[in-house]
């Protein structure tokens, strides 16, 4: 039986479809695809193989091997994890002559050149996604697989002509769409790429220039179209790609990330970073929630964030006195004035613990200057001399220029080596423009009250008050945005120190090359090698890439896009987190205004103007696409209860299963029972922080009751059972939902009422198939 015959597996109940006439011609292009898959991978495993051989070399060529390297290694990675079903569907067109257009999640060709498998993100392959009965876009027909374990389980049809329809194909209401919406849910984010709809797909397409806004309702797929735009942007848009800054993924919270971290490598994009706002900023791993709500109130404001720049300009306040310094060309004086023009020759954008190196350069050309005032900015020697030509009869002792090159005024470095090295002067600079630590000047704000009114006199004194901790350094989420405008003006302390460390080595290995051009000079009769004695040279003899340094932060930016999911809960100073790192503003923003715990009664116009955003681009999402019918029409009066304008998107289908109510004491046998009956799918039990201590107890006394003695299949059943709270399932799907209702907060802190409605909402459209409300007992 030849290999592509066994491609299809369909299941009994399917038999219709497996005739001849619908999936041969299926069957043997696929057979050629899976021929030309073989040798490309054959081909990718010797290009890698000889890349990785051949010599790294240096600057762009090694920076262009690396990229070469890191593009092909996706692409067989991708290969490797699929296979056969990379391929995604076909498509017919109205062009008879064309024939069936493949499309995948890469091109493939043949070793012939013929083009198999067209890349998704093209725009040849758009119709496969965009096309609508009203919008045909060329086509008459499009086949979409199914696939399990390497084979096409299933597959759906449809036509966009009436002649069409009595052609060869499968048209059934239990199509392969459908039925892919309601499969079982796993740890990780399904793969959906197969199943994006026309709505979701122009969103994914859009371009990047600017902000686009994705408002969505529950189960309409914005998380979908997040991800998948990350990749198609890095495929389509060249300012994006390479080492041109890249994509940055922002989601809500960790059990997010950890949900979708196979989205991206799937789609053959594993060069994305993806983050939480909180990993942003090093003290995001250990900050707590903000306790008190009118602290929290004053710090999401960005106008807090404008209190850390006054609080850094106290720390750069010139000396007063003046030194006098003796140098081997004569006396330098230093005064106020001149320890002003230096500090004010700071270029704006440099972080303030990063300035020294340009307030020493001012200082010595300041000081180069008083040494001869008319002779501007001399270089070490005269070049002319430094390059003659040795037979000149005009110059026969080239010892004569050695000794006049020593008569010279130093150069603007050496004047600023001998400044450095003297203490007195070392000493004011360090005090006066004094490294600080962002920890320390966030924690002083709220230790200190004279220096936050300095610094933020919009303030009340019972707001000053309020701000104020026993413990500085206690972070909160609240202090983040403050500790990372703190760190991006300031600049890391320690890396300021590595490279004043760096510095002095540097400096020490280019006296010893100095001496050793010295020695070479000395010893030459020509007087060639009186060049060496220019600085330059002797600079490029210094390897300082060999010295060492820092790791780079590569969450610091800049990125060439940002991509932020959940996007409604961020606070006008959290999103000035994100638009230091991108200062193109090109950013795609998803989320639901409904959804916001906080509240959202703004339009996103209004909200993202405010922040810094200029005009933006809005497309909604309607189609709820994960919740039954049934369960939407439980939850939707939640919501629009207390957000009368809600994007409530509507249930394409129905799941034949109204919600389920019961109480409390029955968690484990519900969640063991079910758990039992079903051999797939997930289960979240959704609770508040005060019962969520009760509440995974019962679910672990039901998982219990399930051990096999078999390991693996006791850590499966683990795996499929989560208990969070409301704020850590947003963007996440489950199989079975089980809500504990009337929440009882931690420490007796009531819920704002805007806020449980939003958690009750958001937890009821979690799930896909089953959603179970418990009620305490009495």
């Amino acid at each position: 039986m030849p290999a592509a015959a066994t491609v299809f597996d369909l299941p009994a109940r399917l038999a219709a479809k497996t005739d001849d006439a619908l999936i041969g011609a299926d069957e043997a292009h696929l057979s050629a695809v899976a021929a030309a898959l073989d040798a490309q991978v054959a081909d990718l495993v010797d290009r890698l193989g000889a890349l990785r051989r051949a010599p790294g070399g240096t600057g762009r060529a090694a920076m262009d091997r690396d990229l070469e390297i890191h593009r092909l290694t996706a692409d067989l990675r991708v290969l490797r994890r699929f296979g056969l079903d990379v391929c995604l569907g076909r498509m017919i067109t109205d062009d008879p002559a064309a024939g069936p257009l493949y499309v995948g999640r890469i091109g493939v060709t043949d070793p012939d050149g013929e083009r198999l498998l067209i890349d998704w993100r093209t725009p040849a392959a758009e119709p496969f996604f965009a096309a609508t009965p009203a919008d045909p876009q060329g086509l008459v027909a499009r086949r979409r697989y199914r696939w399990s374990a390497g084979r096409i389980v299933d597959y759906w049809d449809e036509v966009f002509t009436p002649e069409a329809a009595d052609g060869p194909y499968a048209l059934d209401d239990d199509s392969a769409f459908l039925r892919g919406l309601a499969d079982s849910r796993s740890p990780q984010m399904r793969d959906v790429l197969a199943t994006i709809a026309a709505d979701q797909d122009a969103i994914i397409r859009a371009d990047s220039h600017g902000a686009l806004v994705v408002d969505g309702g529950p189960g309409t797929g914005k998380t979908v179209v997040a991800l998948h735009r990350a990749a198609y942007l890095l495929y389509a848009d060249p300012r994006l790609s390479g080492r041109r800054g890249g994509v940055l993924v922002v989601g809500p919270h960790r059990p997010y990330l950890a949900y979708v971290a196979d989205v991206l490598p799937s789609l053959g994009e594993d060069g994305v970073q993806t983050c939480t706002l909180a990993d942003l900023v090093p003290e995001g791993a250990t900050a707590l929630a903000e306790s008190d709500p009118v602290v929290a109130r004053l710090k999401a404001g960005a106008r807090m964030v404008e209190a850390i720049e006054p609080a850094v300009r106290l720390y750069e306040d010139p000396p007063r006195q003046r030194v006098v310094v003796d140098t081997d060309w004569g006396e330098v004086s230093i005064g106020r004035s001149d320890w002003a023009e230096a500090f004010a020759a700071v270029d704006p954008g440099t972080p303030h613990n990063l300035a020294h190196d340009q307030i020493w350069d001012a200082l010595a050309v300041g000081a180069l200057d008083r040494l001869d005032p008319g002779r501007g900015r001399w270089p070490r020697a005269d070049p002319d001399d430094a390059f003659a030509d040795p037979d000149d009869d005009s110059d026969d002792d080239p010892g004569e220029d050695l000794d006049d090159l020593d008569d010279e005024l130093p150069t603007v470095a050496e004047l600023g080596r001998v400044l450095r090295a003297d203490g007195e002067l070392a000493e004011l600079l360090r005090r006066s423009w004094t490294l600080v630590d962002p920890a320390d000047l966030v924690g002083d704000l709220w230790s200190v009250p004279a220096y936050l009114r300095r610094c933020a006199p919009w303030l009340s004194d019972d707001e000053v008050a309020r701000l104020q901790r026993p413990e500085p350094q206690a972070w909160t989420a609240a202090d983040l945005p403050l500790l990372d405008a703190a760190r991006q003006r300031l600049g890391d302390r320690d890396a300021a120190l590595q490279r004043r460390r760096r510095q002095a080595l540097a400096d020490a290995e280019r006296e010893r090359m100095y001496e050793v051009v010295d020695d070479l000079v000395r010893t030459d009769d020509t007087g060639l090698m009186i060049m060496l004695r220019q600085e330059i040279f002797a600079d490029a003899l210094v390897d300082e890439a060999s010295l060492p340094g820092l790791a780079p932060d590569r969450l610091a930016g800049p990125f060439a896009h940002v991509v932020v999911d959940e996007a409604q809960e961020l606070t006008d100073a959290e999103w000035q987190v994100l638009l230091r790192r991108c200062p193109s503003r090109s950013f795609t923003v998803v989320g639901d205004r409904a959804q916001a715990r906080a509240g959202f009664l703004e339009t996103w116009a209004e909200r993202l103007g405010r922040v810094g955003f200029g005009a933006l681009r809005q497309a909604e999402l309607t189609l709820n696409y994960r919740t039954p019918a049934e369960i939407m029409e439980a939850a939707t009066p939640v919501i629009t209860a207390v957000f009368p304008e809600a994007n409530v998107p509507r249930s394409v289908r129905r799941s034949g299963r109204g919600v389920l109510r019961d109480m409390l004491d029955r968690l484990p046998a519900l969640v063991g029972e079910w758990l039992a009956g079903h051999a797939e799918g997930t289960v979240c039990v959704i609770t508040d922080p005060g019962r969520r201590p009760a509440v995974e107890q019962a679910v672990a006394q039901a998982v219990a009751g399930l051990r096999t003695g078999t390991a693996d299949r006791d850590d499966e059943a683990n795996a499929r059972v989560r208990v969070l709270p409301p704020e850590q399932v947003k963007g996440l799907e489950f199989d079975l939902v089980v809500l504990v209702d009337e929440p009882a907060p931690a420490d007796g802190v009531p819920v704002p009422v805007i806020t449980a409605a939003v958690d009750r909402y958001v937890a009821m459209t979690r799930a896909t198939r089953e959603l179970v409300v418990l009620s305490p007992a009495g």
